[in-house]
């Protein structure tokens, strides 16, 4: 049966139905089966499973295991060998996983700078992760490579931050020294009348920088943006957009378009 059309292999001894849909939580599962004693989906995969991060069917697994341990299948896993105490595992979805805080540790030491945020942020937003916890760890795994680099980190997170796009362009500003932002701030009138909620926000400068996602084109929601956008440049406020191109293949010129802007506004009470 397992040799006909309607059975996939995956992993020796591990098959799947030709109907499921193969991602990368399948592949996940798959590898969880066959994972030894003391070993745990982790990584970059166990940020996907907590929701937080988005992997390609064709991205190897990530687990992490004692060093004791030999995980070697064709490419399918990429085996980081590490200590791992009890209190670092959990089941999510019936699958040993990382703990947030230690899927955030490990990823806060090996991932690029800018991902890790993004996952810090989300973690933080969707309340997944104990902070506190995390910095425990840190202090109780100081000696482990990457750790200052991970407490570095923990000093940029903002749980206010709702997308990815918005956290990344929050850090290209920061990287540029220009001045910490507000996240998601309301903006009101003098007389407390409700105008919008901005990205990030110099509220000295009445300066707002937004990050436009895809959605942003349909009709419905851009006849929303135009009219906030006109309400907020009636209260006295400037508004930057920026879209994934201007963060990711322009942010030279994205940085010199809010210092430039910055630079020709005038401190103003808050209002």
């Amino acid at each position: 049966m397992l040799a006909g059309a309607s059975w996939r292999r995956l992993l020796p001894d591990v098959y799947v139905h030709r109907d499921l849909t193969l991602d990368h939580r399948l592949w996940c599962a798959a590898v969880a089966l066959v994972l030894p004693p003391g070993a745990a989906i982790g990584g970059p995969s166990a940020a996907c499973l907590w929701g937080v991060a988005t992997l390609r069917a064709t991205e190897p697994v990530h687990v992490v295991t004692p060093r004791v341990r030999n995980l070697r299948w064709d490419g399918k896993v990429v085996a980081h060998y590490t200590r791992l105490a009890d209190r670092d595992v959990t089941t999510l979805s019936g699958l040993p996983v990382t703990t947030s805080e230690r899927t955030m540790f490990d990823l806060g030491r090996r991932a690029g700078r800018a991902d890790a945020l993004v996952i810090l942020d989300a973690m933080l937003h969707r309340h997944l992760l104990d902070p506190a916890a995390l910095r425990r760890m840190v202090r109780e795994r100081s000696r482990w490579p990457g750790v200052p680099r991970l407490a570095r980190l923990l000093a940029l997170a903002d749980p206010r931050s709702e997308s990815p796009m918005e956290t990344r362009l929050r850090l290209l500003l920061l990287d540029a020294g220009v001045a910490p932002p507000e996240v998601q701030l309301e903006v009101r009138t003098g007389v407390g009348g409700f105008v919008g909620r901005v990205d990030l926000a110099w509220p000295d400068l009445r300066l707002a920088v937004e990050y436009d996602g895809d959605h942003h084109r349909e009709r419905e929601q851009f006849r929303r943006d135009v009219e906030r956008l006109n309400a907020l440049r009636l209260a006295g406020w400037t508004v930057l957009r920026f879209t994934a191109d201007d963060v990711l293949r322009r942010p030279a010129e994205t940085v010199r378009t809010v210092i430039a802007t910055m630079a020709q506004l005038q401190p103003q009470p808050r209002r």
